[in-house]
């Protein structure tokens, strides 16, 4: 017969002793210092528990948080005697926590730490909420100087994906957007790669390329963090999610659209800082400032933005609100979503359980409004009542989808407004572009000439009020691009603007179920700049260049 020695059954045999005799000893010394036993083997460690103290911290000090209610905090210690764990319970208390000591052995403490590294500086506390610590992102921020340093933080750690969970790759996707004051997030997969571009002042910038193995578990992350089906692959969806910082919370609207190699994602960050201009600062020209400052003051009417998808219109009604809020009116905003929050002001959202515009209105009314802001105008129901509103002692202001300001007329005619009522009810009907700023760092003279030149004397020549012309118009700047502004040439935005006054002329137009062309006839005489106008004398001024004019605005009609 012949007998073996099994080293490595021997091994384990001895190991369970030893952890047998700990955790006797660790239950003896619970009764000395008069604190609860805990085995941490069969128990879920919190990961919102286990974040309240780093990894470091927790490893050199034998602790570990395991539990959190509300602001009550379990802690497992190995020796409560330590002075490293007398300055964990002091730092937890300082930051609001009710720490509550138990006694562990050095087994169920690793059986902790094993959690660290299945979580990251960010964290889902429930479907629609991504919360980022300050400290983390602020060091994304803090090394993202520039868009080039982005990418490289973003290649690093898509390319260390197996030390990282995935949910970290979209923290630093989001983290680097912010930090270089995108607006909008874009994941387009192609047949062998997935493209990450940012849109950076209106403008895509391609930041990094990675695996579609990758992608496929990002797309996963994000639609369940944004309240998105995971199986619904075949059709559209649409989703939201915040993140919250120390500075405020960010939301982010989320589409997913299903295409040829996979679904693309598109994220559109809403940044209460880039909404919160003042009303000086949106470009718009002292003349039609004034117009809108009076228009304003009055009890009634409505004052229409009109522009695509992302051209400022939102910003703009912002900063009608803010000018004319006093403690002495009732402001309610119907909104989709509520971009800004506004103190004093009544704010509420569009759902897709029954609350719309129509209904948000309705019950706006029922509240005795000085004021009211309805989003956007898509219906006929919301475009009566908008109307209706306007006449009946309510100032509003609203948005529309138009191409320009004359076409606010025949698109409230197309939605079924009655004519005669239309311009009894609109003061102002303005439309908004957005240009991109030429950088002041490193923007360059350069002469007009050729047909640039006859582009830009043409529009010239058609502004009414020839006072708003510049002595000098054979010259303008140009982009050139430097570390100030990501090589791009531009830094930040500024609105190009027209508007249409509703008078007599514009009043016997309507009647008469009007082409845009008639409403510009009409309109004629009133002196204010066109979009046109407004950007050329935008050029002039070296605010933007004339291409990037010409990229937001056609100067040939």
């Amino acid at each position: 017969m012949t007998i073996t020695f099994d080293e490595d059954k021997q091994k384990r045999k001895l190991d369970e002793l030893l952890h047998k005799e700990e955790e006797d000893l660790v239950q003896v010394l619970s009764a000395k210092y008069g604190l609860e036993y805990i085995n941490l083997q069969g128990v879920s460690v919190n990961a919102d528990a286990l974040r309240l103290i780093d990894e470091p911290t927790a490893r050199a000090s034998l602790a570990a948080a395991y539990a959190l209610l509300d602001k009550k905090v379990k802690v497992a210690v190995r020796n409560p005697q330590d002075e490293k764990v007398a300055a964990i319970v002091d730092s937890l208390k300082a930051k609001g926590y009710v720490p509550e000591l138990f006694i562990t052995s050095t087994q169920s403490l690793e059986k902790a730490w094993k959690t660290y590294k299945d979580i990251s500086f960010a964290y889902e506390s429930k479907a629609g909420s991504l919360e980022i610590s300050n400290e983390d992102i602020s060091a994304i921020v803090e090394k993202a100087k520039s868009l080039q340093a982005i990418i490289s933080i973003l290649e690093n750690t898509v390319a260390a994906k197996k030390s990282y969970r995935v949910s970290r790759i979209l923290e630093t996707i989001v983290a680097g957007a912010l930090a270089v004051d995108a607006s909008d997030i874009h994941l387009e997969p192609e047949e062998t790669y997935i493209r990450l571009r940012y849109r950076l002042d209106g403008v895509l910038q391609e930041v990094i390329r990675f695996d579609a193995e990758t992608y496929a578990l990002l797309l996963s992350r994000i639609k369940l963090i944004s309240g998105m089906k995971l199986n619904v692959k075949k059709d559209s969806q649409d989703g939201r999610f915040s993140i919250k910082l120390a500075s405020g919370e960010i939301e982010v609207r989320v589409s997913v659209l299903p295409g040829a190699y996979n679904e693309s994602i598109v994220m559109r960050l809403l940044n209460p800082k880039s909404i919160s201009v003042p009303l000086e600062e949106l470009g718009i020209n002292p003349k039609l400032l004034d117009i809108l400052n009076k228009e304003m003051n009055r009890p009634d009417g409505m004052i229409l933005t009109t522009g695509p998808t992302g051209s400022g219109k939102t910003t703009t009604l912002y900063a009608f609100i803010k000018r004319i809020h006093t403690p002495q009116v009732k402001i309610i905003t119907i909104e989709d979503p509520i971009e800004y929050h506004l103190p004093g002001i009544v704010q509420t959202q569009v759902n897709d359980k029954g609350y719309t515009f129509l209904e948000g209105l309705r019950a706006a009314v029922r509240q005795d409004p000085d004021i009211i802001m309805v989003g956007e105008i898509r219906d006929n129901e919301t475009a009566e009542m908008a109307v209706n509103s306007a006449l009946t002692g309510h100032l509003v202001f609203s948005t529309l989808h138009t191409n320009d300001a004359a076409g606010t007329f025949p698109r409230l005619i197309d939605l079924g407004v009655n004519s005669k009522v239309i311009t009894s009810a609109i003061r102002v009907a303005m439309a908004q572009r957005l240009a991109r700023r030429l950088c002041q760092f490193c923007k360059k003279e350069s002469p007009i000439e050729g047909e640039a030149k006859k582009e830009v004397d043409a529009v010239l020549a058609s502004i009414e009020d020839k006072s708003l012309i510049p002595a000098s118009t054979d010259k303008m700047w140009v982009s050139v691009g430097c570390d100030k502004c990501n090589g791009t040439g531009y830094k930040g935005r500024i609105g190009i603007y027209e508007a249409v006054l509703t008078d007599q002329k514009i009043e016997d137009a309507v009647e008469k179920n009007p082409s845009e062309r008639e409403i510009w006839a009409a309109a004629k005489g009133q002196g204010i700049l066109t979009m046109k106008q407004d950007g050329v004398l935008k050029v002039l001024q070296a605010i933007t260049s004339l291409d990037e004019l010409e990229r937001v605005i056609s100067l040939v009609d």
